[in-house]
């Protein structure tokens, strides 16, 4: 009889940056969840073990510490909003394996979606490749601007075409994290979608902005507060709607049990929907008909 085959562990690999000089680190949730053991390695070599302090799926962000006993060097954290397409970037980490490695390239475009309904990535031409993620994107000042999150890829390298989660969308969300290990969000339970021009016309809309409905969750906020599919909903808690890929990220972000204000277009008609706003479940935050906030 052949030896019962060996149990195989697996490893992988990513990057991470100092933002407390305790030991806090913030690294891509994909890097450490579901991990059983978490080694970390410093630029001086010294390895320690590390806990994960807090995980945020959506935004493909954690944050996990090491005792090191000693003042460690940090990062700054910069303003992402300020970051324009054109300028110099560099993005640092542990591609295949080659730890601190840099490479530099300009921001290619802001405000890209992959698929979650939170993305608002920044997209650059700074090498990344497997062993990257979660490692940072700096300004020409040393200051993040970015976690380097994901590629676009046919084989696995890099073809110019990278991504990374803007700063200011991680500070938002790092007190929260590191006080309760998680993030909570508001829900309404509406799915909605863009409006391309020949959406527009085919409705007798006047312009493409807006977001249309596209979906409602059963028993949803969305649900008793009257919206329906094929609304319209052109502003949202006195916000103007003009993308509708923006529309998760505000009602995320607005506070539980608070009410807002809707304006819709039905029928070419303007109303007023009021709903409030209950914490985000769980269900997925992508559906095949739209983004889902």
């Amino acid at each position: 009889m052949p030896p019962p085959a060996r149990p195989s562990v697996e490893r992988s690999q990513g990057s991470g940056f100092i933002i407390g000089s305790d030991g806090v680190i913030v690294t891509n949730a994909q890097v450490v969840d579901g991990a059983s053991k978490i080694v970390v390695r410093l630029a001086d070599k010294r390895e320690f073990a590390a806990k994960i302090v807090g995980s945020d799926p959506h935004t493909d962000v954690a944050i996990i510490k090491i005792a090191a006993n000693a003042d460690l060097p940090t990062l700054k954290l910069g303003d992402s909003d300020r970051l324009e397409v054109g300028e110099w970037v560099m993005a640092v980490g542990n591609p295949f394996g080659l730890d601190n490695s840099l490479s530099s390239g300009i921001v290619s475009a802001k405000g890209r979606h992959l698929g979650d309904a939170y993305d608002q990535l920044i997209q650059t031409d700074a090498n990344l490749n497997p062993g990257s993620s979660g490692g940072p994107l700096v300004d020409l000042h040393g200051n993040v601007v970015g976690i380097n999150k994901a590629i676009i890829s046919q084989g696995g390298g890099n073809l110019g075409i990278g991504f990374a989660t803007p700063i200011n969308l991680v500070k938002e969300i790092l007190p929260e994290l590191e006080t309760s290990g998680k993030v909570t969000r508001g829900w309404a339970g509406v799915v909605v979608q863009e409006i391309t021009p020949v959406l527009a016309e085919t409705m007798g809309l006047k312009n493409t902005r807006g977001a249309l409905v596209s979906g409602i969750v059963g028993g949803s906020p969305a649900e008793r507060g009257g919206i329906k599919v094929g609304d319209v909903i052109t502003e949202f808690d006195g916000k103007i709607v003009s993308d509708a890929l923006e529309l998760p990220l505000w009602i995320a972000r607005t506070p539980l049990a608070k009410r807002v204000a809707l304006k819709i277009n039905r029928d070419n008609k303007e109303l007023r929907v009021d709903l409030v706003v209950v914490a985000l479940p769980n269900l997925p935050t992508q559906t095949p008909i739209g983004k889902i906030g």
